[in-house]
């Protein structure tokens, strides 16, 4: 099933000559008319008429996000504010906020985009899709409210927070689709457990689309086992639009609307491209955008772009799902550490639940890492040395995977915090002294 089957199923190289246009287009424009593109071009050594082929994308310099920072509030828009209809504002964590604006055309765009990718893995108008990521200055939750509405879904607009009133009224509503988080898909099926209430009994979900935060394959198998549903990917940032590209109903990478973004894959440490089949850094640029383009903007997500068609019968990019990031990588002891790599070491013990926590500290000179786990009810024991057998067994897992040592510590059942937003699953407690 397909929203724009030309577009979804064109053939690439006319999909690349189309790109190639509005590259070249974007490019003229800015030069000839932005001071910060064209300082940065002119810095760099590029002129528009370098630019001859889609491959000679390369030639032009990266964007950063501290670029955004330092041009903080409208250093970066194109356009007048007349022409703004929206701004929205991400969550970041260190220095001035990324602000974000939207004209008429690009909020135009960012719903086409998720408009396809909601009718690939089978919203329909038949659907009722409850939008529990946050409204407001968050891009998720208007994002997927405007993208089913586009397809003719009726949404409710729950947002966060308040679960039981939210399982209430899926159940009162007939609710078949979710947008949320992972980890707040999980808090939900924790208090639906807690009050009695069981998906496949009590309510008509059949599909969550998850995002906004780093999950692995084995965080969705068990969403799926404990909810009867099917979970999908989606992917997309602030800066981008917002949530914008998911799965198919194949489930083997996440696809990109190529005729709206195009995707490399770089070596975080050289910058040099690198191709199919290798695992890197995300740099898209953004061929529609009036209100504040992106040019070869490094995501610091990391990810793999797949080269061969999918079975769904779309020809647009695909990426693996996103393993981690380039910026929050930890390095312990000189080895580099991901979360996800966490997350899919402790995925595959049936005994741990699916809450965790990465605590990282520094003992003198000797960096520490300790993870705490939630241990299934059913899994713990009164016999001590029971206790200490899993443990040991957790802690040989994480080195075997990891090839670096780490304390677990066994956690009762709804013991960690839950999250309504993104999960916040590390402490790295050595850049707080």
């Amino acid at each position: 099933m397909y929203w724009n089957r030309k577009i979804e199923c064109m053939p690439r190289e006319e999909l690349k000559e189309l790109q190639f246009t509005r590259l070249k287009t974007l490019v003229d424009n800015l030069y000839s008319n932005n001071r910060f593109y064209h300082d940065k071009m002119k810095a760099a050594g590029v002129l528009p008429g370098d630019l001859t082929r889609m491959e000679d994308i390369s030639k032009l310099p990266f964007m950063h996000k501290q670029d955004l920072r330092d041009n903080y509030p409208a250093g970066m828009f194109t356009v007048p504010a007349t022409d703004m209809v929206r701004y929205h504002v991400s969550s970041g964590t260190t220095g001035k906020p990324t602000l974000v604006g939207y004209t008429k055309n690009d909020l135009d765009y960012w719903t086409e985009a998720l408009a396809r990718s909601l009718t690939s893995i089978g919203i329909t108008a038949d659907d009722t899709m409850q939008v529990s990521y946050g409204y407001g200055l968050f891009t998720g939750g208007l994002g997927l409210h405007y993208g089913a509405e586009r397809v003719g879904a009726t949404v409710l607009p729950s947002g966060t927070g308040s679960t039981e009133r939210q399982l209430e009224l899926m159940i009162d509503l007939g609710v078949t689709a979710i947008a949320c988080t992972p980890s707040y898909m999980i808090h939900m099926i924790d208090v639906a457990d807690r009050i009695g209430v069981d998906f496949r009994r009590d309510t008509k979900l059949r599909r969550a689309v998850l995002g906004a935060e780093p999950w692995t394959e084995g965080m969705r198998q068990r969403i799926e086992s404990r909810a009867g549903i099917q979970a999908y990917d989606i992917y997309g940032t602030s800066e981008m639009a917002g949530p914008m590209f998911t799965e198919c109903e194949e489930r083997k990478g996440i696809h990109v609307s190529g005729d709206l973004a195009y995707v490399e894959i770089i070596d975080p440490e050289t910058g040099e491209s690198l191709g199919p089949g290798q695992k890197g850094e995300m740099v898209v640029t953004m061929l529609t955008k009036e209100a504040m383009p992106l040019i070869r903007y490094r995501i610091r997500d990391l990810t793999t772009l797949m080269d061969e068609e999918c079975e769904c019968g779309r020809t647009s990019p695909r990426i693996e799902r996103i393993s981690g990031r380039s910026d929050d990588m930890l390095i312990i002891r000189g080895i580099n550490v991901f979360p996800s790599q966490i997350e899919y070491t402790l995925m595959r013990i049936p005994e741990v639940g699916d809450q965790y926590m990465i605590l990282v500290d520094r003992e003198g000179a000797l960096d520490t890492l300790t993870i705490q786990v939630e241990i299934r009810n059913e899994a713990f024991s009164d016999r001590v040395e029971d206790m200490i057998s899993l443990k040991r067994r957790i802690e040989s897992e994480i080195k075997k995977y990891l090839n670096i040592g780490a304390n677990v510590e066994l956690k009762d059942q709804g013991s960690l915090p839950r999250f309504e937003g993104k999960a916040k699953r590390v402490v790295d407690r050595r850049i707080m002294t």
